[in-house]
């Protein structure tokens, strides 16, 4: 009886240790992640994607303040923002064979240095190296029509390829890809 009392003790104990183990989930992330992807139609493979976190506005200045003009930014939160690209594609003079990127941008008032950078599974700029760059180019920052309270990404499908959209704030760029 004793032996009884005490496996039925054991187990009732395992149990219930068991479920407070299993309800134990983080909260959501503040700035959740998020993915892009370019197709040419939606019934084609994909060209390229981008993984990214997604801040939020949340009241801030966030260019020239919450992000500095003038120096590297991950382009988004969290990890480094990471390019992948499925088939050959033109950026600027570079032609960026298929692979995996990380996404690095210098946000100026007029005008953004877009880097495509060899470094992957990086958190943050904090590691950025310069002489792993694969190519760079220069963009117009423009004004968005609307504010736009969460970074938001997007592919626009292009005839000779595709343009990755930015915007945040008050703000956007394009980064055309095109077909190599």
């Amino acid at each position: 009886m004793k032996k009884l009392f005490l496996l039925s003790l054991f187990i009732v104990s395992s149990l219930t240790f068991q479920n407070l183990n299993a309800q134990s989930f983080p909260q959501m992330d503040a700035s959740p992640m998020d993915l892009v992807v370019a197709r040419p139609d939606k019934n084609s493979p994909p060209i390229a994607r981008v993984i990214y976190s997604r801040p939020q506005k949340k009241g801030r200045d966030v260019f020239g303040d919450l992000v500095p003009y003038g120096e590297v930014w991950r382009t988004g939160a969290n990890e480094a923002t990471e390019l992948t690209i499925y088939t050959s594609l033109k950026f600027g003079q570079t032609i960026l064979k298929p692979g995996t990127y990380t996404l690095y941008t210098i946000p100026g008032e007029d005008k953004w240095t877009i880097i495509i950078n060899s470094d992957t599974n990086v958190w943050g700029a904090y590691s950025y190296k310069k002489e792993k760059d694969v190519a760079r180019i220069l963009v117009d920052c423009k004004e968005a029509a609307a504010p736009i309270e969460s970074l938001s990404m997007i592919f626009r499908p292009e005839k000779d390829g595709t343009t990755l959209m930015i915007g945040w704030d008050d703000h956007y760029v394009e980064i055309p890809f095109k077909k190599a």
